[in-house]
């Protein structure tokens, strides 16, 4: 199950109401697949299509197809700052949570 970090959550309600839009949700999607494995996307949404799964998590509305709610049995979608930048991390803790063995620098 994802879960939205509260520091992740308060972000998401500032963009939320900067953009004037509180109502949309937050979706999960795949991005692509990585040396690290699946590689895994945000946006914010309005449509929520009939195979979706929707969950709550902090305040904070999440979508996403159904066979993207299974592979995630453990993980977040934390805000992170450091001096790399700042930005939305998703986390899947069940898939390994980390950049495994390819030895090219997977970020």
């Amino acid at each position: 199950m994802i879960e939205v970090t509260e520091k992740a959550a308060v972000e998401l309600k500032t963009l939320l109401e900067q953009e004037g839009k509180p109502g949309l949700a937050l979706r999960v999607f795949v991005a692509g697949v990585a040396c690290s494995g699946v590689q895994y996307g945000l946006a914010l949404d309005d449509e929520v299509k009939e195979d979706d799964v929707t969950v709550e998590s902090n305040g904070i509305k999440l979508v996403m197809a159904k066979d993207i709610e299974k592979s995630f049995s453990e993980g977040n979608i934390d805000y992170v700052e450091d001096e790399n930048g700042k930005g939305f991390m998703i986390r899947n803790l069940g898939a390994g949570g980390g950049c495994g063995t390819c030895g090219g620098g997977c970020h």
